[in-house]
């Protein structure tokens, strides 16, 4: 190769198409690390030269405080992929969240973008100690605790995430954002701070963050689950025990959820029935993300709401067209209501 391969150069449709006629199976998982990353740009290029290589598809995000990744490779190629990381001296050690189910188009390119965060918390570290993080949980600690006398169980996930999956009596923020639930938690539990308060999120990364954060604010008993749902869910499957976490892990790829559990916890928002389905709008100028039902779906072809859907109809050309002009939909989409079973 003449030239080194540093980023995607196909469409979507092409993307798809490489990987199902790939017969290798993949695997999914993801890794996070605080560390000092002295120049993000050439560790990307670096990196991203080293994974495009071992076949590795993904989402990977870089910052001068870490690292945060959600990627899959070819079965054969994870000895390689691990061997890898461990050569990188940020990264040796680091620790691997394979995903509760492997699909092989879970992720359909490369892609590693550098950014001023690779967690979005709108936190300004040079105000406390972001190393000096809660006390970890393995998956088993953390079952076992959530059953102790007065302990609080905190999400810290979006509300579009806890929607469809949660831990049983946990509290389940209303933010859209992780930006917006830090302050939101540390006043829903302002006169908790002396009670043992345990956090969980998808992988961990945003719990290693918010637990220096909540210790920084004064809360004494913090703790948090060592690999998140991810792991929890692995490893209370092959202890044979019974999760307490209930319904659909959210994941951020193209599977937008890994069954946990049969339990559904909200609804469809067009027509109300029961359902854990995330999809996004077809119309790409909305591409709101909401819960639709399998019979929503085909009578919405795909859309949130009537109008969506007649913009979507349109020549992808006029579209685009409605798109650069700001129409984004005829309408709104606030009739869309995140609702839970029973609420």
């Amino acid at each position: 190769m003449s030239k080194k391969q540093l980023c995607n150069r196909y469409d979507k449709e092409t993307l798809l198409k490489q990987v199902l006629s790939d017969p290798r199976e993949r695997r999914v998982l993801s890794f996070y690390r605080y560390v000092l990353i002295g120049n993000p740009k050439e560790f990307r290029d670096s990196l991203y030269e080293s994974l495009f290589e071992l076949g590795t598809l993904g989402r990977i995000y870089l910052a001068h405080e870490g690292i945060n990744a959600q990627v899959s490779v070819p079965v054969d190629e994870y000895g390689r992929l691990r061997t890898l990381i461990d050569s990188i001296p940020e990264l040796s050690g680091i620790y691997f969240n394979d995903a509760v189910e492997d699909k092989k188009e879970s992720f359909l390119k490369l892609a590693i973008k550098v950014k001023n965060k690779v967690v979005a918390d709108g936190l300004d570290d040079s105000t406390f100690n972001a190393s000096d993080v809660g006390t970890h949980l393995s998956p088993l600690e953390f079952h076992k605790t959530l059953d102790e006398p007065g302990v609080i169980i905190v999400d810290m996930r979006n509300n579009y995430e806890s929607e469809v999956g949660h831990f049983e009596n946990a509290i389940l923020p209303d933010a859209g954002t992780f930006r917006e639930e830090l302050p939101m938690v540390e006043d829903i539990l302002k006169e908790e701070k002396d009670k043992k308060i345990l956090l969980y999120c998808t992988g961990g990364i945003r719990c290693e963050k918010a637990s220096a954060y909540l210790k920084h604010k004064g809360f004494e008993k913090v703790h948090q689950l060592r690999g998140g749902i991810i792991s929890y869910a692995k490893e209370i499957e092959e202890r044979g025990l019974q999760s307490k976490f209930k319904g659909k892990n959210f994941v951020f790829d193209d599977r937008l959820g890994e069954k946990i559990t049969s339990d559904i916890l909200t609804v469809c928002y067009q027509c109300g029935n029961p359902s854990d389905r995330h999809a996004n709008c077809a119309n790409l100028g909305c591409h709101v993300l909401f819960v639709q039902c399998p019979s929503c779906q085909e009578k919405m072809e795909n859309c949130c709401s009537e109008e969506c859907k007649s913009i979507a109809k349109l020549p992808t050309e006029e579209q685009k067209l409605l798109r650069k002009s700001g129409r984004r939909h005829l309408y709104p989409t606030h009739h869309l209501t995140r609702k839970l079973v029973g609420k």
